[in-house]
């Protein structure tokens, strides 16, 4: 199975994390995109959306880059998310369902539902969940890894 077409929200939290093992560093797209993998161009179109919910700030230039706006602590993935997710479900819901069909005319109320509690869900587990945190996991060995042993 392929992954999901989506990964704006797992670049974010990445480029964060970057952020926050910077020591109040700028950083810089560049630099960014090549501990990504990802373009500089979709890495600013990125921090576009980032910069718009005062999660960071940026700077162009000689000396310019990329910081966080607030300690990691005070970033909770639920703000990241909200960030490049906006209103976006974590579950698509099909439209054009057909009103004849016995199964079609529930079908999208039914997935709507199930979508609502899915980003409910998601949205819940992520606020207890900070950009420090996740420094400090990704930065901890395989071993004490917290979500390596769930």
């Amino acid at each position: 199975m392929s992954g999901p077409a989506n990964t704006r929200f797992a670049i974010a939290v990445h480029l964060l994390t970057l952020l926050a093992n910077s020591d109040d560093e700028p950083v810089g797209s560049d630099v960014a995109a090549a501990s990504i993998g990802a373009n500089p161009v979709h890495v600013r179109r990125l921090v576009a959306y980032l910069r718009r919910a005062d999660l960071v700030t940026s700077k162009a230039g000689v000396g310019g880059g990329i910081q966080l706006a607030y300690e990691p602590a005070d970033i909770s993935l639920t703000e990241v998310w909200d960030a490049v997710e906006g209103d976006e479900a974590v579950v698509a819901v099909h439209q054009g369902a057909n009103p004849k069909c016995e199964v079609g005319r529930g079908i999208t109320r039914t997935l709507e539902g199930l979508s609502d509690r899915a980003t409910d869900a998601v949205r819940a587990e992520l606020s207890d969940v900070t950009i420090a945190d996740v420094l400090t996991e990704t930065l901890a060995p395989p071993s004490r890894r917290r979500t390596a042993s769930r």
